[in-house]
C-alpha cells in the first residue's frame, strides 16, 4: 500500500511537472517595457504585461523582428525605406482574435484596419525611414505603411486612409 501511494505520488508529481512545461504561456507572459511606451494594444488578445494591456517600447518592439518595405507613399519624395514591425507578428505576440485592428493616432484619430490586411500583405507599424527614427514631427514614433510599390492594388484612396501615423495605440476587436 505504501509503495502505491509513493507510485501515485511520483506520477502526480511528474504529470504535474508535464503539464507546466507544456502548458501555453500565461496571459502575463509579456515582459514588462522598461522604456518609454511608444504603444500599447488592447481589446481581443490573451497576452498582456499591465493590467489588460500589452504596452511596448522600442526594444521590445525590435525583438518581435525587424521587418522593412520600400516603397513610395503620398506623402514623401520618393521611394523610401521604412523599418519596423510586422503587424501580423505583432498580433501573433499578443495573441490577438480580432477581425479588426483599431488603429489609434496620438490626436485621436481612429481607423478600423481589417487584420486580413496583416495576412495578406506585409502591413508594418514603421519606426524608422531611411534609418532614422520617426519623430511626431515625421509621422512618427509608429506609422502603419503599407507596401504599395509592391502590391499597385493598394494604391488607392481606401488603403491610404489607412496609413495611420503617430500611432499610439491598437484595439483588436
Amino acid at each position: 500500500m505504501i509503495r502505491t501511494k509513493k507510485l501515485l505520488n511520483f506520477v502526480g508529481t511528474l504529470a504535474m511537472a508535464l503539464l507546466l512545461i507544456a502548458a501555453p504561456a500565461s496571459a502575463d507572459s509579456l515582459v514588462a517595457p522598461s522604456g518609454k511606451i511608444l504603444l500599447t494594444v488592447t481589446g481581443a488578445i490573451t497576452q498582456t504585461n499591465a493590467n489588460d494591456a500589452a504596452e511596448f517600447d522600442f526594444e521590445m518592439l525590435q525583438k518581435i523582428g525587424v521587418s522593412t518595405i520600400d516603397t513610395t507613399t503620398a506623402w514623401t519624395q520618393g521611394k523610401k525605406t521604412f523599418e519596423g514591425v510586422s503587424l501580423k507578428a505583432l498580433a501573433d505576440t499578443v495573441g490577438a482574435t480580432g477581425a479588426v485592428a483599431e488603429v489609434v493616432a496620438l490626436n485621436d484619430y481612429k481607423v478600423d484596419i481589417p487584420t486580413k490586411d496583416f495576412a495578406d500583405y506585409p502591413v508594418i507599424l514603421a519606426y524608422q525611414m531611411d534609418g532614422e527614427r520617426l519623430k511626431i514631427r515625421d509621422k512618427g514614433p509608429l506609422w502603419v505603411v503599407y507596401p504599395e510599390d509592391e502590391h499597385p492594388e493598394l494604391k488607392n484612396k481606401e488603403t491610404q486612409a489607412k496609413w495611420v501615423w503617430q500611432v499610439k495605440a491598437i484595439h483588436f476587436k
